[in-house]
């Protein structure tokens, strides 16, 4: 699915600034670094697993300027990153399935604290029966579903 994803968001990802909430494994981030983000910052709150997307990006020699681990909740990264001033071009949340809400949270206050540039795109994952669209903020919009195994949903803020 994230193979899907990044190839509908295609040239989109080159150059961009993204935020992967909910990192786990850094796969996200490290998936766009390698199709040519300048820079990835990874948020997850267990420390497990800053460790491993720590491990997983020196070994694919990802130079530790481009790829910035935050081991902390989600929330408390997004109001951090907000106060230094950072911006995204691409935002993804992959929080556990069972608690998809978080993400959905998750973006929605990354958008709030100004965390989103104009035309920043949102990702979603998610349950494939997750009722998304019910529970988006009046300023965030659905411009992709992409279902499989899991899915995806691509977000866009509303009037950019």
């Amino acid at each position: 699915m994230r193979e899907r994803v990044f190839a509908v968001l295609g040239p989109e990802v080159v150059d961009a600034e993204v935020l992967d909430l909910f990192a786990g494994t850094g796969a996200v981030g490290i998936e766009a670094l390698s199709r040519g983000a300048a820079r990835a910052v990874f948020v997850d709150i267990h420390h497990s697993a800053a460790k491993l997307i720590r491990l997983n990006t020196e070994t694919l020699g990802i130079p530790v300027e481009r790829a910035k681990i935050v081991n902390r909740p989600a929330a408390r990264a997004v109001a951090d990153l907000a106060r230094i001033g950072r911006v995204f071009d691409l935002i993804w949340a992959d929080p556990p399935f069972e608690t998809w809400r978080d993400g959905l949270n998750a973006l929605s206050a990354a958008v709030g604290a100004g965390l989103a540039a104009d035309d920043a795109t949102l990702c979603l994952e998610c349950p494939a029966e997750a009722k998304v669209s019910s529970k988006l903020p009046p300023t965030i919009e659905i411009v992709r579903d992409l279902k499989g195994a899991s899915r995806v949903v691509i977000l866009r803020i509303l009037g950019t």
